[in-house]
């Protein structure tokens, strides 16, 4: 790797200060706090009995899904399925799809892989051509929306004898007994 002569810096600073942005930064999304927990009241006796029982966390909300680490999700798990070690047992190509067609393959493809009992499949979207591909980008959100999230636990790029960054492991959530 090389690292940039002075000139090339003076020059990089001069366009950064004459870029205007095409939209306004956007603030960071609030994180939404944990009710408080109260003090628990002393008695005179102290005694044992008279401490309440510890409060557990409150359940967390589903989050986003994030390809570049664990929400939902043992390390463990993760790094097998980075590293493309999670045996993929069902594969949708896109290729060829308009991106109303892709989104409905993609929303069957998932339903049909839960209710099979299968754990890791892989959507191959293509990489696109220059600006990387509408299926390639659009992909990832319809995971993450419903009825999707409620069955995907995680998803990254597939190693390269998977198709790289033309492809998505997607880790399946277990079929609930009642489904």
């Amino acid at each position: 790797m090389r690292w940039p002569t002075a000139e090339e810096l003076a020059l990089w600073r001069h366009v950064v200060r004459t870029v205007t942005p095409l939209r306004p930064a956007e603030p960071p999304a609030a994180v939404p706090q944990p009710p408080p927990v109260p003090e628990p009241e002393r008695s005179a006796a102290g005694s044992a009995a008279a401490r309440p029982a510890p409060v557990s966390a409150p359940p967390r909300a589903t989050s986003r899904l994030d390809p570049r680490g664990p929400v939902d999700l043992d390390r463990r798990t993760w790094l097998r399925l980075v590293r493309g070690q999670l045996p993929v047992e069902a594969r949708l190509d896109l290729h060829g799809l308009t991106q109303a067609e892709a989104h409905d393959a993609v929303r069957g493809f998932l339903e049909r892989s839960q209710q099979r009992g299968l754990r890791c499949v892989l959507v191959i979207t293509g990489r696109g051509l220059g600006s990387g591909g509408t299926l390639r980008q659009m992909t990832p959100r319809w995971l993450d929306e419903a009825p999707n999230r409620s069955r995907v636990i995680a998803y990254t790029s597939a190693q390269r004898r998977h198709g790289g960054d033309g492809a998505l492991y997607v880790l399946l959530r277990r079929r609930s007994a009642g489904s």
